[in-house]
């Protein structure tokens, strides 16, 4: 079986999953990240029950 080294990733923003219906902050912070040049994503994070605004580039 191959393995593959986990993924440096950085957060950049944390949204609760519980917002208002309709209501999609996280998603919308990842618009504005990549209108800003950077690669940013959506994930969700099971563990803290959050939405994590992450990219895969070192920010500073």
């Amino acid at each position: 079986m191959a393995t593959t080294s986990p993924q440096t990733r950085t957060i950049l923003e944390r949204f609760p999953t519980g917002g208002l219906p309709g209501s999609w902050p996280a998603e919308q912070n990842a618009v504005n990240q990549r209108t800003q040049g950077t690669n940013a994503q959506v994930v969700v994070d099971l563990r803290t029950d959050q939405f994590l605004v992450v990219t895969d580039t070192t920010t500073q």
